[in-house]
């Protein structure tokens, strides 16, 4: 009896020996990538330690379905494996199916009320399922938990920047740069809630400071372009705007932005050019082309051309109400018919009732100047 208790003790030993190698094999290929034959040997181990270091490896290869069930096999056995349930929800998310993601950060926030980052994921799935009110209060108590978590911080960020609702944006900006002076998201966040306040001479180094920071995006040099244009300075407005067309030249909003700087610099025979090449780079934007140039012939007094430029605008688009306003007022400016300008001012009103009351009001003024015109002529 003694002997084959002795017997069994050795057996045991040289199994947990050789489970103990096996790990250690297994361990060792998962920490090298290498996951198929990690894979292999973490099934010869068995146990719930190496079900989770198997789903870890299907994941790490991109197959989802059964890393997937492998997780759910682990939170199945153990459900207060708080890590195993955190990585099949993120996983979740990563694979779009987001209801189930939620059900896993609900019970993790409901496991663990005090843990940041499970209430900024269950934040994550409720703004996948377009649940924004509820995604906004768990990011916020997520920030109640620590004021520093930057993820939550940002999408509250972005999610009023985006509303264009300036004081609350600047709220969770500002927080988050206390602590992440260095953030170029939160920078640019930053940059663009002043850029959509019109504050374009406070967005400019804001921007600038996002590409020091290495987010060289044509979207960066779009709104430094827009901003130095409006602040004067041309000379940099015109540098973004090589950079854009370098990238891309057949963007035609980037002539027009370009062409926008000379016209104000009243060179207008460049203007001239760079929207023409707009023009001739995307032919929808006809519309858009023929008004600016009629802007710049109206500029130089040329009406004649200015309302050409408008007549062929109007042919491109004509449910554009300010395109057929211009052409009225232009012609009113050089032409001789009374009649002519009576009927294009009546058709603007028959045309378009609900423009702006400004257009309305001085549509109606001339009208009634004008009848009174051909009154007095036909006498």
């Amino acid at each position: 009896m003694k002997h084959l208790f002795i017997l069994t003790l050795l057996l045991l030993q040289i199994k947990v020996e050789a489970q103990t190698s096996a790990l250690t094999v297994a361990d060792s290929l998962y920490s090298i990538g290498n996951y198929s034959k990690a894979i292999n040997e973490y099934s010869k181990v068995g146990g719930l330690s190496s079900a989770l270091q198997i789903a870890r490896s299907y994941n790490a290869v991109g197959n989802y379905e059964k890393a997937i069930t492998q997780y759910q096999y682990v939170v199945e056995e153990d459900d207060t494996d708080q890590l195993a349930q955190l990585e099949l929800g993120k996983l979740l998310l990563k694979v779009n199916r987001f209801e189930e993601a939620k059900s896993v950060f609900t019970n993790l926030t409901d496991f663990n009320t005090d843990h940041p980052e499970f209430q900024f994921y269950l934040g994550e799935a409720n703004r996948k399922l377009n649940l924004s009110e509820e995604s906004l209060e768990q990011y916020k108590k997520a920030i109640r938990l620590d004021s520093t978590h930057l993820r939550s911080l940002f999408q509250l960020a972005k999610h009023y920047t985006i509303k264009r609702e300036r004081d609350k944006a600047l709220k969770y900006i500002l927080l988050g740069l206390d602590y992440y002076e260095n953030d170029v998201s939160l920078i640019n966040l930053h940059a663009l809630v002043l850029f959509n306040d019109s504050q374009f001479e406070k967005a400019i180094p804001l921007f600038e400071r996002v590409l020091k920071l290495g987010e060289d995006k044509d979207y960066v040099y779009e709104k430094l372009g827009i901003c130095y244009n409006r602040n004067w300075e041309f000379k940099k407005a015109k540098e973004a705007y090589a950079i854009l067309l370098k990238r891309d030249d057949t963007n035609s909003q980037t002539y027009f932005d370009l062409a926008s700087v000379y016209q104000k610099e009243s060179k207008l025979d460049s203007a001239k050019i760079f929207i023409k090449k707009a023009m001739a780079v995307q032919k929808p934007i006809f519309a858009n082309g023929y008004s600016q140039l009629a802007y710049i012939a109206r500029e130089q007094k040329d009406f004649k051309t200015a309302f050409r430029f408008f007549k062929m605008a109007h042919q491109e688009d004509t449910f554009d109400a300010r395109i057929y306003y211009n052409m009225a007022t232009t012609y009113d400016q050089f032409g001789a018919d009374l009649q002519k300008k009576l009927t294009y001012y009546e058709n603007f009103l028959k045309d378009y009732p609900n423009e702006h009351p400004y257009y309305y009001e001085t549509a109606e003024k001339r009208i009634s100047e004008l009848k009174s015109e051909i009154h007095f002529a036909k006498e």
